[in-house]
């Protein structure tokens, strides 16, 4: 069978109307994945293994939050190809791009080969290998010396996430050294967290029983785009198009773009971007209004009803709202009406894929609309799932210097005054740096690529070059270790035993661990037991906060009565739910986010689409994946900015020719697609391109979109909240 990209993009997830379930039910997909193993073979890199034995073992995939698993097939010890593994609770057997790309980053030459120091200028990807207890040696007596000044505080630590075993190492690790700035990257699930707090004083997330709903109402939640748990998501998407011989449930997407999930719902609202809050609070008017809410739920399972219900009654009727949105006041009524009667009504948040943060005022008036017709912790619903860090460790010991140095506000400002119920604000993080160059002396970075993912790549680069020591704990040459000072390589997912948490989104609590399925390639080490060796050569109070051997014994311990079960089947699938307080309705007054730039001088509007096939957080896309973007999307080098043919009339703007894009925040030539789908006024950017680490199979293509981008604070949670800036297209 050739592969080409239009085969690829037909036969896969979310790429053409109607593929929705193909690689998840379609037989074709794996006749075209044999091929790819084929011709993934041409790369010089990729290894090919002679003829043997062939074996199969199961495990987890960490390419992102969707926790899938997976089955990987091998030839005498060699990964020949990766599938999804049937039976599993999140994805049943279904596979994404990129989880089957996973070999290609098990074997590419973007793999970090062993400890590594920088020789010459960050950035400039000169390196020496050094030994295991030289590069150590080399962090404890950097960090020794901070301590023995009385500085511990200016260490900063950035993890991917914190659920689970490794993270909860190193913020263990801040804790016993004596700094309070251990912090997680950004996403949709920190206003998720916070939402939850304030509206049902639960420390959890939402979690979607997508499967089980009626009706489905997004409000820019890129389904089929790798939102939450891609696979799940897609599979759920298909049960809804064909559940017995009929449509078992209406989708109604809410996006200023026709993104894939747009092109695939019953209904596409364009709406103006910004106004997602004023819509969700404009549908509560109607369904109030029309006596549609659930009455019984409303009266005995929430609180704060009253004042809520008067300014929704007050401040959003359908014609308010109409002059916001852009929607017809017809139609916001016939949505409204139509949602609160479908019987297992479900209201879903988070933008795209879910990589930022968001505005927390949009993100609970969504949950509102959930609580409005009692759609709480039932079938078909809105679940509180449990975003626990407690692992019955032990009490971390504190010397002198680690309580003076814990009892200093944390440098972003979370859980302060200004921000008492915010964890973490990363994206404050280079600001903060910039203003303050003594702020932060060493930075450790684990599973993450902060100067990639975090907006404003010219003030992160900025902040970047002011920290004096910067250590990455990578498995690959990305962005943050291309300019760190020293690489300790993590092993790869497939090398190394790990604790996986319920995915983002995922309504079950399913308790998984992914094992070495594969002899480790590189002098590479399982960053648990790097993080405890730096410990353990610090010595004192520090070491005593990490008893165990190693990390397979910490991953034990804290797996508990579990770890049979986990070790025997890689997962355990936990029934029940979490009970939640009563739902707090919150009237406070809605403040829009206001976009960065001047209207006069930059009058469009810059967006991010996010794709399924083409990654956007802190694992680069894979050749397998950049192989398949459109040539709408990515020629070349040069990257596509999506248009509506109004405003390429208006500003003299053609398509496939070049254009300047610039923004208050950066500049580039990009070229141009002009597309129906995009609202006028509107440009569209990828985001996910614009790599400079890894390699020549991805590095230079495209542009990052977060170069472009600036942080804006939300004004009520202060995490960033930015969805877009004011642009201008010059024609070149």
């Amino acid at each position: 069978m050739k592969l080409d990209r239009r085969a690829f993009i037909e036969l896969t997830v979310g790429a053409s109307l109607g593929a929705g379930a193909g690689i998840t039910f379609s037989p074709l997909p794996w006749k075209l994945t044999d091929d790819v193993a084929i011709w993934t073979q041409n790369w010089p890199w990729t290894p090919v293994p002679s003829e043997g034995q062939v074996s199969h073992a199961d495990t987890i995939c960490n390419l992102c939050p969707g926790h899938c698993g997976i089955t990987v097939r091998k030839v005498e010890g060699r990964v020949t190809k990766i599938e999804g593994r049937q039976g599993y609770p999140v994805n049943d057997g279904g596979i994404c791009p990129l989880g089957a790309a996973g070999l290609q980053l098990l074997y590419g030459p973007w793999r970090v080969p062993g400890p590594v120091r920088r020789v010459g200028k960050r950035g400039e990807r000169n390196w020496e290998r050094i030994s295991w207890d030289k590069a150590i040696a080399e962090v404890v007596t950097k960090l020794s010396d901070l301590r023995s000044k009385g500085k511990p505080d200016t260490v900063a630590c950035i993890t991917a996430t914190d659920q689970g075993t490794v993270p909860q190492l190193f913020s263990r690790f801040m804790e016993a050294y004596g700094s309070p700035n251990y912090i997680r990257t950004a996403s949709a699930e920190d206003t998720n967290e916070l939402a939850m707090k304030l509206l049902q004083g639960k420390d959890a997330s939402v979690g979607y029983d997508l499967e089980k709903a009626n009706f489905i109402l997004s409000f820019g939640s890129g389904l089929i785009e790798g939102w939450g748990s891609p696979v799940r998501t897609i599979q759920a998407h298909s049960k809804w198009r064909s559940g017995n011989g009929k449509k078992a449930a209406t989708v109604v997407q809410i996006e200023p773009r026709l993104s894939n999930t747009a092109a695939k719902a019953d209904m596409w609202y364009p709406v103006n971007p910004g106004t997602e809050t004023a819509l969700a609070l404009g549908l509560a008017h109607v369904i109030i209004k029309d006596s549609l809410y659930d009455s019984t739920f409303v009266n005995n399972s929430t609180s704060g009803f009253a004042e809520w219900r008067k300014m929704v009654m007050s401040e959003y009727s359908p014609g308010d709202v109409s002059a916001t949105t852009g929607l017809s006041a017809a139609k916001i009524t016939n949505l409204a009406r139509a949602f609160a009667k479908a019987g297992r009504p479900l209201a879903v948040w988070g933008r795209g894929k879910g990589t930022t943060p968001g505005s927390l005022y949009e993100c609970m008036a969504v949950l509102a609309l959930n609580a409005l017709v009692g759609n709480i912790n039932k079938s078909g619903g809105v679940w509180t799932t449990l975003r626990s860090t407690d692992l019955g460790w032990p009490e971390v010991p504190q010397d002198r210097i680690a309580s003076s140095g814990n009892g200093k506000p944390r440098l972003d400002g979370a859980g302060t005054q200004n921000y008492p119920l915010v964890k973490y604000r990363p994206d404050e993080l280079p600001k903060i740096i910039n203003d303050n160059p003594e702020a932060i002396q060493a930075l450790l970075v684990h599973e993450a690529d902060p100067y990639f993912t975090t907006m404003d790549t010219n003030r992160v680069a900025e902040a970047f070059e002011k920290i004096p020591f910067i250590v990455s704990f990578s498995t690959y040459f990305d962005e943050t270790a291309q300019h760190a000072d020293l690489i300790l390589p993590n092993d790869h997912y497939l090398e190394r035993w790990e604790d996986i948490p319920s995915p983002v989104g995922f309504h079950k609590e399913v308790l998984g661990v992914s094992r070495p399925v594969v002899d480790r390639q590189f002098d590479t080490k399982h960053a648990g037991d790097t993080v405890m060796a730096i410990a353990k050569k610090l010595g004192g109070t520090v070491a005593n906060a990490f008893p165990w051997d190693d990390y397979e014994a910490v991953l034990k311990e804290a797996m508990g009565a579990d770890w049979d079960t986990l070790a025997e089947s890689g997962y355990v699938a936990k029934a029940g739910s979490t009970p939640s307080g009563k739902f707090e309705f919150y009237a406070k007054p809605y403040e829009p986010i206001e976009l960065e730039g001047d209207s006069y001088t930059q009058p469009l509007t810059l967006i991010p689409m996010e794709l399924m096939r083409l990654a956007s957080g802190a694992i680069g896309n894979p050749p397998f994946c950049t192989k398949t973007l459109e040539e709408t999307e990515l020629k070349g080098n040069d990257l596509f900015v999506e248009v509506n043919p109004k405003t390429a009339g208006d500003y003299g703007l053609a398509d496939e020719k070049y254009a300047m894009l610039e923004t208050y925040r950066g500049k580039a030539k990009v070229l141009i697609h002009l597309s129906e789908g995009i609202m006028p006024g509107l440009v569209g950017i990828p985001k996910g391109l614009g790599h400079t680490g890894y390699d020549d199979y991805l590095a230079g293509k495209g542009v990052n979109a977060n170069s472009f981008m600036g942080v804006v604070e939300d004004p009520v949670s202060g995490l960033s909240a930015t969805w877009g800036i004011r642009a201008k297209l010059t024609s070149v």
